[in-house]
């Protein structure tokens, strides 16, 4: 058996943390949306040439490079997200956003560094990586944040093509920074946006019993749509419907004639995922029948779960364990992540990167206070380089 690679890459991983951390911040004070990544992309772009490598687009904004053997007989692919969200940053730190109304608030910036730190990393070892038959493809993948996300849209332009294993992380300001969280099976939900509009005629709130009292019919559905879907599937789906908006009406003595009710409908059960929309829409006609309002459902399918293979959580904790870092378990969350859909197509895991200050207050994603422990960057660079490098060692078993 060959010598392992983690020695040297560790040391290569070392002398770069300076310039990725310039790079990080660099990012952080230029935040940009779903699909209009163009100035991150050209800055990676531009890093990753001057490294050799050659970075190809396949959309308009991010970026897809490979490296290692031509026809390998393994190849893993490393995932990390560019945008932005469309949020207030509020840190006050001297690489603060200036893109008013923006902030890498969920941590894509350091995924970004972390994986642009990885490609030059292995750029060192390609040769070796080459010659032990292994290939790996960096994907840099715009519009997470935008369902039904950019990594859809990068599964049906063949980025997943060949790929055998795909590896990914993502900030957890829960977990002190040097803890990777780790968990097999489901670690995120489905995430799908859902509509509910009911339409009677209206009329005044003395009269209820001539018209169809639509806003008593809305209050209906909103509380017991849920609660009739927890009754007809299987509570370890995880399933929850929350709404996050509800409006009818705009006097207080007339029933409206037009109601809408808007929200989310998550789960971790994929198989349920696959169904649940027409299940959905039978619950809620069934609520609302009794009122005689006409019903109309729109249910917005978003991402599938995160599924983590058991092979793949186990090679994020030997290169845990291989950087230096602490593997500990995670729960999963209801939270939606479009990596799902590269799991679609190859096996592969998501691990949890902490990003908190040991002792330091615990910060929340997709607030615009957010604060990341910039040793993180280090650290979800050493765990991806190496996942990628450990690639080999499954080429010797087979």
């Amino acid at each position: 058996m060959t010598a392992p690679l983690a020695p040297t890459l560790l040391r290569v991983i070392d002398e770069l943390v300076p310039e990725l951390l310039d790079v990080r911040r660099d990012l952080h004070a230029h935040p940009e949306l779903s699909f209009a990544e163009h100035r991150t992309t050209a800055v990676l772009r531009e890093r990753l040439q001057a490294a050799g490598l050659r970075p190809r687009s396949v959309s308009e904004t991010g970026l897809v490079v490979d490296l290692g053997a031509e026809n390998p007989r393994r190849r893993v692919a490393l995932r990390g997200d560019i945008d932005a969200l469309p949020v207030r940053e509020r840190t006050g730190l001297d690489w603060s956003s200036t893109t008013e109304g923006a902030c890498h608030a969920c941590g894509h910036d350091v995924h970004t560094t972390a994986l642009l730190g990885a490609a030059l990393a292995l750029a060192e070892v390609a040769d070796e990586l080459a010659s032990r038959e292994v290939a790996v493809r960096l994907v840099f993948q715009p519009a997470e944040e935008q369902m039904p996300g950019g990594a859809l849209a990068y599964v049906k332009a063949g980025v997943m093509s060949g790929v055998d294993t795909v590896y990914a992380v993502h900030c957890d300001p829960s977990l002190d920074v040097g803890e990777i969280g780790l968990r097999e099976g489901p670690l995120t939900a489905a995430a799908d946006q859902v509509t509910v509009t009911l339409r009677g005629r209206g009329g005044h709130t003395s009269r209820p019993f001539l018209t169809e009292d639509l806003t008593y019919a809305l209050g209906k559905v909103v509380t017991d749509v849920p609660a009739v879907l927890s009754r007809r599937v299987d509570p370890r789906s995880g399933l929850v419907v929350v709404w996050g908006r509800v409006t009818a009406g705009e006097a207080i003595n007339v029933i409206p004639s037009t109601g809408v009710a808007q929200g989310t409908l998550r789960m971790l059960d994929v198989d349920l995922w696959e169904g649940i929309g027409d299940l959905f829409h039978e619950v809620v006609e069934e609520v609302a029948a009794p009122y005689g309002v006409a019903v109309a459902v729109e249910h917005i399918r978003g991402v599938p779960p995160v599924v983590n293979d058991a092979e793949a959580v186990a090679a994020l904790g030997r290169a845990t364990m291989a950087a230096g870092l602490r593997p500990v378990p995670t729960p999963h969350s209801l939270g939606g992540e479009d990596f799902a859909w590269m799991l679609h197509e190859a096996e592969g895991a998501m691990a949890r990167l902490g990003t908190r200050t040991p002792g330091g207050r615990t910060f929340d994603l997709h607030q615009g206070d957010l604060v990341v422990d910039e040793r993180a960057v280090r650290n979800g660079t050493a765990l991806l380089t190496l996942a990628a490098a450990g690639e080999w060692t499954r080429v010797e078993r087979d």
